[in-house]
């Protein structure tokens, strides 16, 4: 594998960082049973263990073999209430705003209370252990927030989708409205007035939601989880030393970031491509024109889609002259084309790494399309919910792809839409394009997480990289006392000096108008 200078010298920094810090004992919170979030973070949490440092990882997600510095706490969440959850976000998802946000809220609830009703992580939680960090995937679970207090650890967030609005607020960073998009939303960073208005109303939606409803449920969780807790959620939660952050500007777009906010979008993907199965290598072989790959993720399940929805994909991938690799939960399809060739999971990764793969179909989440611009492979986009409808419209707009509505998309609006991308070179130049941009990097992802999160353990938090913010209050930190007198004070000035003005000139106006009577003189 061919490394730039850049990389070199990264590699002989962090050889060097390893000879200069004492291996630590860090707890890992991922609670969510989404497997992509955890395959987002599981190499570089293999990676802090490889360097020595000892791992303690609470999710759904425990090895199969063991590891070395590595130790498993299995949160359980039952398939079937996650599969109910997610179908009920798939059914409701985009009839409202509101809505929108009541779904996400029961998600994270659900993800939150696994980790808490854990009897191995409650037993922690009561221990006497000690840790040197804390790494928790920041997802709106705000009762877990306290454990950087509990444990009197410096903490690290990682958002395996980018940040938003809210995220921000952990690290007060800053989002302006003007033109950066809310994730929840469809509008890119180059907006007209009446864009810019919908983005004020989703990010206004987005605020007030996670502070009035949100947050409130979590503090609840967290009175109930953390009795003798002194410190107050809403200062918990602003105590994070730093972020890591599932994005990068060269696909999504440039936008403040404070210091302690990294991004390293694509620090889960492998850069060595390992060899596929066999029956699937010569599957993808076999396509003459090239094959393509369909998935909608790991949270939604194509075995659960309705049966009007399964026959439109099936008629449409009948239709191409290309072999399709479908990710479907069972073993058997009644009615499968022959051209299809379906498994309940796929090595996405090394399926786009595939020369022979021309294009993914995918439902936009942040991994896929990660992963899409890094092999630099076209899409026909079909986001489902949340950030989806923003990633795949962003790759619309730069060119590599197209976006279908699968709430009512036709066996023809797929297949069209399939052979436009496959048939027309501009989809596939503009993506390699895009991972050209991705990869032109002074250090891999891997290494910058691993770097910073060093340097926060070298440097006991790193209190130097957090900015100012976090120590003022709302009104402070937005300048609305300071701009209360800086106007308020003229303002009162001038009302006053009309108010004076205006008596002024009534009384000199009555005292003109007024007509002198003189008394008569007695006789």
């Amino acid at each position: 594998m061919h490394l730039s200078r850049f990389a070199w010298l990264g590699l002989l920094l962090l050889a060097f960082v390893i000879d200069t810090l004492e291996c630590a004992k860090i707890l890992s919170i991922f609670p969510f049973k989404g497997p992509s979030q955890y395959i987002c973070v599981q190499p570089y949490l293999k990676t802090l263990a490889a360097r020595g440092h000892e791992v303690i990882s609470v999710s759904a997600f425990p090895q199969k073999t063991p590891v070395k510095n590595f130790r498993d706490i299995t949160v359980i969440i039952e398939n079937a209430d996650h599969d109910e959850a997610v179908s009920n976000v798939v059914k409701k998802m985009s009839q409202s705003k509101l809505t929108d946000l009541r779904c996400l809220n029961e998600y994270v609830v659900m993800g939150t209370l696994s980790a808490l009703k854990n009897e191995d992580f409650q037993q922690l939680l009561h221990s006497n252990e000690h840790f040197d960090l804390i790494i928790i995937e920041v997802f709106f679970q705000d009762a877990l927030y306290a454990l950087g207090h509990h444990f009197k650890a410096p903490m690290i967030g990682i958002s395996t989708f980018g940040t938003d609005v809210v995220i921000d607020q952990l690290v007060d960073n800053i989002s302006p409205v003007a033109y950066v998009p809310a994730p929840s939303g469809a509008n890119l960073d180059r907006m007209n007035f009446w864009q810019r208005l919908d983005n004020l109303y989703s990010y206004t939606m987005e605020l007030m939601y996670n502070h009035l409803v949100m947050i409130p449920e979590q503090q609840q969780l967290y009175e109930k989880y953390f009795p003798n807790a002194t410190l107050n959620l809403r200062e918990a939660r602003r105590n994070f030393a730093l972020l890591l952050l599932n994005q990068h500007y060269s696909f999504s777009w440039p936008r403040p970031l404070v210091p302690n906010a990294i991004e390293v979008a694509g620090m889960h993907i492998n850069n060595t491509r390992n060899k596929l199965p066999a029956d699937m290598g010569a599957f993808i072989k076999a396509s003459p024109k090239g094959a393509i790959y369909f998935s909608l993720g790991s949270n939604v399940k194509s075995v659960l889609l309705p049966k009007n929805v399964l026959v439109a994909l099936m008629n449409a991938f009948a239709k191409l002259p290309v072999n399709v690799l479908w990710k479907f939960e069972k073993t058997d399809l009644p009615g499968k084309p022959k051209n299809v060739y379906i498994n309940k999971w796929f090595p996405q990764s090394d399926i786009l790494a595939h020369p022979n793969v021309k294009l993914f179909i995918t439902h936009g989440g942040m991994h896929s399309m990660i992963e899409v611009v890094h092999h630099g492979k076209p899409i026909v986009g079909m986001p489902i919910f949340y950030d989806q409808y923003l990633n795949v419209a962003q790759a619309q707009a730069k060119g590599l792809g197209v976006m279908l509505n699968f709430r009512n998309f036709t066996s023809e609006d797929l297949c069209n839409a399939v052979l436009e991308v496959l048939n027309n070179p501009m989809y596939a130049k503009k993506a390699e394009e895009a991972s050209a941009r991705f990869h032109d990097r002074p250090m891999t992802p891997l290494d910058t997480a691993i770097y910073w999160t060093e340097y926060v353990l070298r440097h006991k938090g790193a209190p130097q990289m957090r900015v100012a913010a976090r120590h003022l209050n709302f009104f402070q930190r937005h300048s609305l006392d300071t701009m209360a007198v800086l106007f308020g004070v003229p303002l009162l000035v001038v009302i006053l000096m009309i108010f004076g003005t205006c008596k002024l000139l009534r009384s000199l106006l009555t005292n003109k108008g007024s007509v002198k009577v003189e008394k008569p003189k007695k006789s």
